[in-house]
């Protein structure tokens, strides 16, 4: 059998339900890994979920932030927020296993801050944020497991993830700072699922709204789901799905889906 996981951010779960239902009706993935839900637990559209036969994983917040995790299969060993931090209340990080019939696989959301300007106390944030999950994915190594950790990282890697990398260098989700905090994740040993497979294709997962991004082609590749060696070892596919950026009222991201065969 494989394995379909897809990470998404899909910029409010409540804003893009009308998207979100009918893909997974039709496209039936095994796990779904969601950021920036922007809702409390209480206030989630657990039926509408759950009616299309999946188990749900929640870590809400209100309006900002936000991330779950849904799968056709039972979640076990549910974890939620990430470790390093006790201070830090905000919904980024949920972590579950997943068990098949033929192996189990750990699969985590991840929704790495923004960090709004290179000149303010919100990217110092997100450059801790990353040390805390290289410093999380270091300890999940160790267990020598199949894991997932799927998400926004709000990282472009290299210069054919952006649009413009000339223009873009030192800017957020392209400064060196970042690009290095994450190449410092994947020399633990962490493989980037797309790239591992398309090592020259350009391909961007988010659009700015503002600036008609989209159908001007400027775009950035920060959707990521970086691989253990045991799940790299499993991989089989992995790309972007752009079609559902240009859909109606759509996230100003596109899903990002890989399959492990198990």
């Amino acid at each position: 059998m494989s394995l379909s996981i897809v990470t998404w951010n899909v910029n409010s779960i409540k804003s893009r339900l009308h998207l979100l239902l009918p893909w997974l009706k039709e496209t039936t993935p095994d796990v779904v890994l969601l950021q920036e839900t922007k809702t409390v637990d209480d206030a989630f559209p657990r039926m509408e979920i759950e009616d299309l036969g999946y188990n749900i994983a929640l870590f809400g917040q209100k309006t900002y932030n936000g991330v779950a995790i849904f799968s056709r299969l039972p979640l076990e060993d549910i974890r939620i927020g990430l470790p390093g931090d006790d201070s830090d209340m905000e919904a980024r990080y949920i972590e579950a296993v997943v068990s098949t019939k033929d192996g189990a696989v750990r699969v985590a959301s991840a929704y790495v801050p923004n960090g709004q300007s290179p000149d303010s106390d919100k990217f110092q944030y997100k450059l801790r944020f990353l040390a805390r999950l290289k410093a999380h994915m270091q300890e999940l190594l160790k267990l020598e497991e199949a894991f997932v950790i799927g998400g926004d990282y709000n990282v472009a890697p290299a210069p054919i993830d952006v649009y413009d990398p000339a223009s873009l260098d030192g800017t957020v989700c392209y400064h060196p700072l970042e690009r290095e905090a994450l190449y410092s994740i994947l020399h633990l040993g962490m493989y980037d699922a797309f790239r591992t497979l398309h090592p020259h294709k350009q391909t961007f997962s988010w659009w700015d709204y503002r600036s008609a991004g989209f159908e001007t082609g400027k775009g950035l590749r920060i959707d990521h789901l970086l691989l253990s060696p045991q799940a790299t070892d499993r991989l089989v596919s992995c790309e972007v799905l752009q079609n559902l950026r240009g859909l109606e009222k759509p996230s100003d991201h596109a899903p990002v889906i890989c399959a492990l065969k198990m």
